[in-house]
């Protein structure tokens, strides 16, 4: 079976498909064979957004996808732009989709990332939040955070709902123009808490050596 690894993030609109596609990008310049998987996407109106990009790009890395559609990449789908426990209305999550969907990647895959949708938390039903689809598809977990104001605190709180649930996990900052202030006020801690810290814009290389087997 392929490796999984579980791109999530501290939040929504944090960067989780911008990072799974460099992912993909820098896996397969090591001659990885990858896949990837989104297997639910809200806010969906015509074509899943999220999910079209990263079909595009597998597509372009993996030969074998060649005739794989939208469906294949986001088996799930809703129009609200909202948790899927809301999203969904009173309908159920199809697990049998999102499994089959895995299943079929693992097949022409060495890896395969699967994106969350929003944090760790975010209710899927009644039984399951986001962090729940980690251990159900023996996935390692990627946590990419932000480097606003509260990107410390918002970290942690991740970090610990990982640890409490006995998941091995890497983090990443995703660092954009628009993060203002993140030497100031923020730096001084990650550097004397976490010394050799990642950011994805310089250490995807590291980063790829972290999380593969």
């Amino acid at each position: 079976m392929a490796q999984h690894i579980f791109i999530t993030a501290t939040n929504t609109e944090i960067g989780k498909t911008y990072t799974t596609r460099k992912l993909m990008h820098a896996l397969s310049a090591r001659g990885v064979r990858v896949g990837v998987i989104k297997p639910i996407e809200t806010g969906v109106q015509n074509i899943p957004e999220d999910g079209a990009l990263l079909l595009q790009d597998l597509k372009q890395l993996n030969p074998q996808a060649w005739a794989l559609d939208i469906d294949d990449i986001v088996p799930v789908q809703f129009a609200l732009p909202a948790a899927p426990y809301v999203a969904k209305g009173d309908a159920s999550i199809d697990w049998d989709a999102i499994d089959r969907a895995v299943e079929a990647m693992d097949a022409i895959c060495d890896v395969c990332l699967i994106e969350g949708a929003g944090g760790l938390l975010v209710p899927v039903d009644a039984e399951t939040d986001m962090i729940d689809l980690i251990p159900r598809y023996n996935a390692k977990a990627l946590l990419v955070a932000h480097c606003r104001l509260g990107g410390i605190n918002d970290l942690r709180l991740s970090l610990e709902a990982l640890k409490q649930r006995g998941i091995a996990a890497e983090w990443v900052l995703n660092c954009r123009q628009d993060d203002v202030g993140f030497d100031e006020t923020s730096r001084p801690w990650f550097d004397t808490a976490v010394p050799g810290w990642h950011t994805l814009e310089d250490d995807i290389e590291r980063l790829c050596d972290a999380l593969l087997l």
